[in-house]
């Protein structure tokens, strides 16, 4: 399984097209480390690769199923990524909070027509009706939006979905950026943030996040190994910020091969 990019030259910002993948079901495992680090994959045996190092304590796939079986010390959180994932839903997710996941993500990148395409008022009937009531079962993270700018779009989509979604029950905000430079992904982040106390969410999520230059998954570039080093230690600064995962646990990306590359090696150190 892969998942592919694509560039939006009108919004300013590129993201993830990553698509359901089929039916495996697999335990999930509850989460044991205190690391924000995840990390974002297709294939679950690559997980391995990254969370040697203990660093990796969550991961996830755009998926309701794990795909696969992941190191028992990561937690798999489920994600309804989509309308075209509804079927199936109530079943794989009581299954999955009751194996150990603690935490449901919700759609991926509404405010975009090429991924779950989304007004944020139908996102907010669609939470409602699916994600909101395992309330109380699993605390319940937002849609992740694009750093995107525009009506409906990235943070303002976000703002206006929370203002739709008052009694939905979400307890965290979650976001994707792509962008060219730590100074910008900063700056992102910290909007994110305070959007997200403006609603009293205590959490952030940074669910996809790289440079532009990394996409073409030529592997890891040591322009992303300094962004990274730049980055993560303010990351885990954050008290807003509760997990990250950067794009993504894949050949040409976080890896080469199998082995982690240059941007992985920074990623896990």
């Amino acid at each position: 399984m892969v998942s592919f990019k694509y560039f939006s030259t009108a919004l300013l910002a590129t993201s993830a097209l990553a698509l359901p993948h089929g039916h495996t079901h697999a335990h999930a495992h509850k989460r044991t480390g205190t690391s924000k680090r995840g990390a974002a994959y297709n294939d679950a045996s690559l997980v391995q690769s990254l969370s040697s190092g203990g660093l990796i304590s969550w991961a996830y796939d755009w998926n309701m199923y794990t795909m696969g079986t992941l190191p028992s010390e990561v937690e798999f959180v489920p994600m309804l990524w989509g309308t075209k994932m509804f079927t199936g839903w109530f079943a794989a997710i009581q299954t999955l909070l009751g194996s150990g996941s603690n935490y449901i993500l919700g759609f991926n990148e509404p405010d975009m027509s090429s991924q779950a395409a989304m007004s944020s008022s139908d996102a907010a009937n669609y939470y409602r009706q699916y994600i909101s009531p395992f309330s109380g079962q699993a605390k319940l993270v937002s849609p992740a939006v694009t750093n995107g700018v525009g009506s409906d779009v990235g943070l303002d989509w976000m703002r206006n979905f929370l203002n739709s979604c008052t009694d939905c029950g979400v307890t965290a905000l979650a976001v994707h950026w792509y962008g060219d430079s730590a100074d910008d992904f900063k700056n992102f982040v910290t909007q994110a943030t305070e959007l997200a106390a403006e609603y009293n969410l205590a959490e952030t999520w940074v669910t996809e996040f790289a440079l532009n230059s990394d996409l073409a998954g030529q592997g890891g570039t040591q322009a992303s190994s300094d962004f990274l080093n730049d980055v993560l230690p303010w990351l885990d600064a954050q008290t807003g910020v509760s997990r990250y995962a950067y794009f993504m646990c894949g050949d040409g990306y976080l890896l080469s091969g199998s082995e982690p590359s240059l941007s992985g090696k920074a990623y896990i150190s």
